[in-house]
This record gives C-alpha cells, structure tokens and sequence, in this order.
C-alpha cells in the first residue's frame, strides 16, 4: 500500500522558495512611527521598479549569479556595465504614468542583489556613472517623483553578490558563513551604502530592505531619517500573492505584471488591466498595500505591453479612486464578486462590482448584500455618475436604488457612464453606501492544517463564530497549485460536499481526488444564509513516501 506524505505551509510563495522567504521578507524590531506607517497604508497603491544591469539580457535580475559559472560572473561583472546605456530613461513620464493609474508611491531599485548601484557611490566602482550613461540616475529618479507629488521609495539589497565575488566568496542566497573581518567589512558596507542614500537625496518616504544582512541598513536608515517606512523588514510584505484573509496589522504585497521582476522580452504573460484593478481591489479590502512591478527596457523606457495595462488602470483610478484612497477593511473582505472597501468609521463603504464585463450601458443590475445594513440617513450613489442621465437615453431611468428587506440591503444600478466607444467598458463599477451600518457580526472560520489518513488528505477548520445563525453549511475549496509566479493568474477553485455545523469548534472533511507529487492550495469556507465567508489560503505537498 502506497503511503503519502503530507508537506505543510502557509500560502506566501512556492515550497521551494520557502527559505528565500523566511530570509527575505523575515520581519520583526519594527521601529516605523505608527503615524507614519498608517501615513502609508493610506496611500493604498504603489509602483515597484525593477532596474538593472542585466535587464540588457531580459534575464531575472541578479539570480543568474548564483550557480554561475567563473566565466559567466567575470563577464557579468567586467563587460555588462560597458553596453548599460538607458538614454530613454524619462522618470517624469514614469512618475506621470504611475500618478494616473492611482499610485501614491514610487519603490525603485537602488541596489540589487548583484550590487550594481544606480547613484555615484563611494563605495564601488560597480555603479551607474562608470557606464555609458554616466549620470546618477537615482538622483533623477527622486528629482521627478518627488516633483509629481509623489513619495519617494527605495529598494535596497544588503545582500551583495559583487561583494562576495571580490572577496572570493561562493556567491549564494543566504548560508555564507563569514569571518569577523569579513562580516564587519559588510556590515561596512551596508552602513555606508545607507548613509549615502539617507543624506544625498533629501527625504525618503519608504524603504524596502531586501536580503540580509538587514540589521545595519534598517538602524542606519530610521537613525538618519526617523520618518522614513520600512516596508520589508519590518512588516508583512508577502511575496507574489495576497492573503487569503483581511489582516488587522498593516501589510503590503508586491506582485510583477508577468512572471519576471526584471524586463523579459521572451513571451512573458502580462498580466490584463482587468485582473490587475481586481487584485489592487482585493488588496485594499484586506486591508493592505499594492506595489505593482514594472521592470524597464533596458534603455530605459517603460515597454508597451507593461504600459498598456497601467492605461487601462488609469481610466478606472481617474473614476473609482475613493474606493480604495484612505480606506479600510469592512466587516467581510467580499460578497461573492463584490468586493468591499470602508472608511475609518465604517460609516461609508464602497461596493466594487467585479465579474460583470458585460454590463452593457443602460443596463439595470440588482444585487442584495448581506453584510450592510441601511439606516434613515443611507445614500446611495455609483463613483463617477451623477445618476441623472445616460449619454443618447435622455429618457431612461438611471436612478440609484435601494431598499432594506428582511434577507439584506437590496440595491439596484444602471452602468450609466460611457467610457470606451463601443459602449463596452468590462472592468468593475462601485457603489458607494453612506451612513450604513453592519448588518450582523459575521461568522469567522480558521483553516487548519492537512493531515493523511486513510490515504486521503484530512483537511481540518476551525469555526470561531457563526454570526446570527443557528447552523452553517462548511466546506473546502482547493486546487493545484499554479506556482510562485503564476498563482495570481487563476480564480477558480474546485470544492468538496457542504456539510452542515450547528457549533463553533473543531471540523474536518477527507479530500481523495489528488495526486502524488502535486501540490495545491485549499481554503475553509463557511455558508452562511446571506453571506459567504472564507479562510486564510494554505498549501499542502502530497509525495509519496520513499520507504
């Protein structure tokens, strides 16, 4: 009898990334102001910039280094920075396109791992202005943010390949055991490569610490500027993914457009503008930051095909920017394919409408919600309409409604606004809800751990609260995992056999259709009368045992 062994973890990257993270986004000693880090989950949106050397050969940025051959590291290191020329770059055009799409903030790669740096450091002469573009072009990159009103974000790498590669050292991701003279020189380096940072470029608004060791760049950068929000290395940053649950502390995902920080010229899956305001939504009502990655040609422009979807952002900011601006988690992250934002008071929420794309203008829609409750005061209104007419229908009624019954606030819109030509706009609309209340205290379950028995996957759940209602309906959702870099681009899931509950507690249902060698993600769920409630995602490796 074949026996299957059951690998455990939490749903933030690929199980074979699973120590890049525990060294990457290892977070803890957080020093932010809390004023300040609220400063910046209030911003809600952000632009990533991956830049580098390598970007010439639409390689991933730095990784080729490690398992390279002597040769390969040599040419990297002596011929690279001799054919870096991004004459195209425009970082006023980069900050303007950033602004449209409803970015507050700019995070750009100062130093990567392989240590090339993009100022005039002191420090090596592995650095922008020993290449044809001669120029800091840091400087200019925080000139142009800075002036569109934007913050100004930095990415940095203590970890530094270029260092170990002058000092002989294997060049790998963590492991490196150094002498003390090694490990102080460094340290060193970190703290002077910091210092420049925090004292040639005015004030930084953000700091995303990258690799180890972290220690020297974090003290020397809240030392120097005491306002300054660390992101990685001091809170959540997860990696490629979101959680599967709102999170009460501040928290920010990075994601790429593709599969690939760095520029890929070779068939890369970019993600569509569509998919892209439905993540930054999904972020912002859990709670969390969106920094979304562009990884520049190497001449320095942002390609077409990374630029395209920011557009189509742009349209949907330009309307719907209140929706996720200064905003909180409401009571429940989602109704089916609305997704839900509120503000600090949770006396106003905003009902982002996804799923529809063919909602046609001048079409009634009606939908009922569960979780909001409509008081004497309620006003109901779609972001960006006046709710008065619709363009060549001067007669048709596009009135807002809504009406509370006994099973939830009823609401009923017209998509009334034209957007594109062809009358078609597919991406999500919101309702915005003022002076509502929630309608109940929401049921809340747990996902639990995997376990084998009878060789089948024993999924487990723990329901802490069951809301209002006498019995729930639980289940599990699950499917194959689709990748570190390629899970974002799926949304559906299979599910197991409801099952119905009467008591908070303890549950586990048997999963029997996987197979050895797969991994997948699952998710407890609960059903509730009105409303749907789901679990934090989590991961399970299923192998066959050796023995």
């Amino acid at each position: 009898m074949k026996k299957l062994l059951v690998i455990f973890a939490v749903c933030i990257g690929n199980f074979l990334y699973a120590q890049k993270e525990e060294s990457d986004n290892r977070f803890g000693g957080n020093k932010n102001k809390p004023a300040r880090q609220e400063w910046l989950r209030d911003q809600g949106f952000g632009m990533f910039i991956h830049f580098n050397v390598d970007a010439q050969l639409g390689i991933t940025i730095s990784h080729s280094l490690v398992g390279a051959a002597d040769e390969y590291v040599k040419r990297y290191y002596n011929e690279l920075p001799k054919t870096f020329d991004p004459y195209a770059f425009n970082p006023k055009a980069i900050a303007r396109l950033a602004k449209l799409a409803g970015m507050k903030y700019v995070v750009f790669t100062a130093k990567h791992h392989a240590g090339f740096c993009f100022w005039d450091t002191k420090t090596t002469s592995f650095r922008i202005t020993n290449t044809p573009y001669q120029k800091d072009l840091l400087k200019e990159y925080v000139q142009a943010i800075r002036k569109e009103g934007l913050a100004v974000g930095l990415y940095y790498s203590p970890e530094d390949f270029k260092f170990l590669y002058d000092h002989h050292i294997l060049i790998k991701r963590g492991g490196n055991q150094f002498d003390k003279k090694t490990t102080a020189a460094y340290e060193d380096l970190v703290r002077k490569q910091t210092t420049e940072l925090f004292t040639l470029y005015g004030k930084i608004d953000v700091l995303f610490i990258d690799g180890e060791p972290k220690g020297p760049c974090r003290e020397t950068a809240w030392k120097l500027q005491p306002d300054v929000v660390i992101t990685r290395g001091a809170v959540n940053t997860p990696e490629q993914t979101l959680p599967g649950i709102a999170l009460d502390e501040f928290w920010e995902s990075c994601v790429t457009m593709g599969t690939q920080w760095n520029y890929k010229p070779t068939n890369d899956n970019i993600k569509t503008g569509g998919r892209l305001i439905e993540l930054l939504v999904e972020a912002r009502s859990k709670g969390g930051n969106f920094l979304l990655n562009v990884g520049p040609h190497p001449d320095g422009y942002i390609p077409y095909e990374q630029e395209t979807p920011l557009r189509e952002m742009a349209a949907w900011n330009f309307i719907n920017h209140e929706a996720i601006e200064s905003v909180r988690p409401w009571i429940v992250t989602n109704e089916g394919n609305i997704w839900f934002t509120a503000s600090k008071d949770k006396g106003t929420v905003y009902g982002v409408i996804t799923g529809q794309p063919d909602w046609a203008k001048g079409d009634r829609k009606e939908f009922v919600l569960g979780s909001v409750k409509a008081t004497s005061k309620t006003t109901i209104s779609v972001l960006g309409q006046n709710d008065k007419v619709t363009e060549y229908q001067n007669e048709l009624d596009v009135h807002s409604r809504f009406e509370q019954k006994e099973d939830g606030l009823h609401i009923s819109l017209v998509r009334a606004q034209r957007v594109y030509d062809n009358y078609k706009w597919p991406n999500p609309i919101t309702v915005k809800l003022e002076n509502v209340e929630p309608a109940l205290d929401p049921p809340q379950v747990e996902t639990g751990n995997a376990i084998i028995k009878n060789n089948a996957v024993e999924l487990n759940a723990r329901v802490l609260k069951k809301g209002n209602a006498d019995s729930l309906q639980l289940l599990f959702e699950y499917r194959p995992y689709a990748g570190f870099a390629e899970n974002l681009y799926s949304k559906d899931w299979l599910s197991t056999k409801p099952v119905t509950i009467n008591e908070t507690g303890n549950f586990t249902q048997l999963l029997s259709s996987v197979e050895e060698g797969k991994e997948y993600q699952y998710r407890a769920v609960i059903i509730h009368p009105v409303l749907t409630i789901r679990g934090d995602v989590k991961r399970v490796t299923i192998k066959k045992d050796v023995k």
